[in-house]
Parts: C-alpha cells; sequence; structure tokens
C-alpha cells in the first residue's frame, strides 16, 4: 500500500469493517493485458478500494476518452489538472480485444465529462459497443455515461447503441450538489428518463455515494426521484476520501444502515439493489442482469 494511501487511513480514522488492504498494483496477468492494450481504467484512475479485488479476477471497469476530466467534482480522484487528450478511434477496437483476453461475460465502461467534444463522447461510446458486440456478441454491456450537459440527441446516440444497461449517476443529494460545480442534480435524472423514453426495453441504473453529510430524508427523496425517472437499478456505497485534496468524509454508514437502506430501495420499486460500503457502480455489475 502506498504511503499516502497509509497516511490517508490513519487521518480518517476508518472502522472495522472499513479496514480493507488495497493494492493498486493489481493482478498481474489483468494489469498486463491493459498495459498492453494502452488501455485506462476508473478502477485506477479514480483509486477505486475494490482494484485488487476485482483485478484477481480479471475484471475492470474501462475508463475511456483519455483521463483527464473537464469538471471538478470534489470528491473525484479522476485528473483534473491538464487539457483532456485527444480522442483516439482505436480505443473502441483496443477494449474489444481486452474485453476477449480477459474473457469477460458482462463489461463495463465509462469515460472522464468531455464537456470540450460537441457530443460530450457519445459517438465514442457508440462505436465502443459496435466493436463488442463484433467480438463478442454474447458479453452484455454497460455504458456509465456523464449527462453529455443535458445534449437529449447525445442520449440518443448512447442508446441506439444498444448497450444493455444505461448508466448515469446521481452520486449524492440535491443539495450536497455544489460538491459538483458543473453539474445539475436535474439534469441528472433528466438524462436518465431520456435514457428510457429512447430505449424501452433499455435498464437504466445510478448510484449514490454515502457520508458526505446527507440526512436519510435526502437520501430517500433522492431515490423517489430515481424511481420517478424509471430508474431500474441502484447502488449504494460508502464515499471514502480518495486524497487529501478532496472533500473529507462526514459520517461512516454501518453495513446495517446499507442493508436498510437497500430494503428500502426495493420497496420503492428498483429491480436490483447492491448497497454495502465497499459498493461501487460497477461492482458486481453483471449480478443486476442475472
Amino acid at each position: 500500500m502506498e504511503l499516502k494511501e497509509e497516511a490517508l487511513m490513519k487521518m480518517e480514522r476508518r472502522p472495522d469493517w472499513l479496514k480493507k488492504k488495497v493494492v493498486f498494483s493489481g493482478n498481474i496477468r489483468t494489469a498486463g493485458i491493459l498495459k498492453d492494450l494502452n488501455l485506462n481504467t476508473v478502477c485506477r484512475e479514480a483509486r477505486c478500494p475494490n482494484i485488487s479485488e476485482c483485478f484477481q479476477r480479471g475484471h475492470a471497469t474501462f475508463l475511456v476518452l483519455g483521463k483527464h476530466c473537464t469538471r471538478s467534482c470534489r470528491f473525484c480522484h479522476v485528473p483534473k489538472d491538464a487539457p483532456p487528450e485527444t480522442v483516439d478511434p482505436r480505443e473502441p477496437g483496443r477494449i474489444a480485444r481486452a474485453v476477449k483476453k480477459l474473457g469477460l461475460k458482462h463489461v463495463v465502461v465509462t469515460s472522464v465529462t468531455r464537456d470540450d467534444l460537441p457530443d460530450g463522447g457519445a459517438r465514442h461510446f457508440a462505436r465502443t459497443v459496435g466493436c463488442l458486440r463484433r467480438l463478442s456478441p454474447c458479453v452484455s454491456i454497460e455504458l456509465l455515461v456523464p449527462d453529455f450537459r443535458g445534449d437529449a440527441s447525445a442520449v440518443r446516440t448512447v442508446v441506439e447503441s444498444a448497450p444493455d444497461i444505461f448508466g448515469h449517476n446521481l452520486e449524492t443529494v440535491a443539495r450536497l450538489y455544489p460538491l459538483r460545480p458543473q453539474a445539475d442534480y436535474h439534469r441528472s435524472l433528466d438524462v436518465l428518463k431520456e435514457a428510457k423514453a429512447y430505449g424501452t426495453r433499455l435498464k437504466t441504473k445510478s448510484a449514490l455515494m454515502l457520508g458526505l453529510g446527507e440526512t436519510e430524508q435526502e437520501v430517500m427523496t433522492a431515490l423517489g426521484d430515481l424511481r420517478r425517472a424509471d430508474c431500474d437499478f441502484l447502488a449504494l456505497g460508502q464515499y471514502l476520501r480518495p486524497d487529501p485534496r478532496n472533500v473529507g468524509v462526514k459520517e461512516y454508514l454501518t453495513p446495517q444502515k446499507f442493508e436498510t437502506y437497500r430494503k428500502k430501495a426495493l420497496a420503492l420499486g428498483f429491480l436490483h439493489v447492491e448497497s454495502a460500503p465497499y459498493v461501487r457502480s460497477s461492482y458486481n455489475a453483471a449480478s443486476y442482469l442475472a
């Protein structure tokens, strides 16, 4: 474990249920395939605490459109201190080859937010789906997309590429959206509504991080808003500060509290809910379609 990570864990005094060893080097075979094909993952760039487990199982969440984000969310570790990279037209094909080599049955593809691109990267997502379908026709595909600045045509481009799951994360409750200065709570809900309108058979998914200072009532309001947007799937996890420069944790929720939220979310009508401290958007992703 890196010294920075050790210092961060000591500073935050995490409870026993969150004391998990994280090795960011990952499994040698998985890391080797990703390196050989010059692919980025949100696992590394966002410092996901599940990277050791997922890489060991040969799983990875692909990060397309570079690794420099055009937004400045205060809880995210993805780099924001450099201009975004030129879009690589060969990246979708390399992802398809990686999925084939890793033998994945379910693949998750996400991206940094690219407000500098006219379509926000929608066509790149669609090309990625096309390459995956050609090389691995039986794989199920989940896309976790940005809000495309509310561009309905970009949402439609992604939906028409026919992924199995269209994901867009609400991330937090409405009151805390100042932590996402270029985002908009209602715009994110509209993205999910529009995806469902364009693809009636499409499953939609969202996620929230908890422990940023939200109240239970605010969480339940957000979950109700998601259901009114006809969101099918939900992931709830504990926010863990990835770097001292990011906003601090306000509360560590117990596993029992996450289970309570899971039951309440199912009662609202979500088809599948993953809710536990280490749950992330793409963690255990194949189970949503099981």
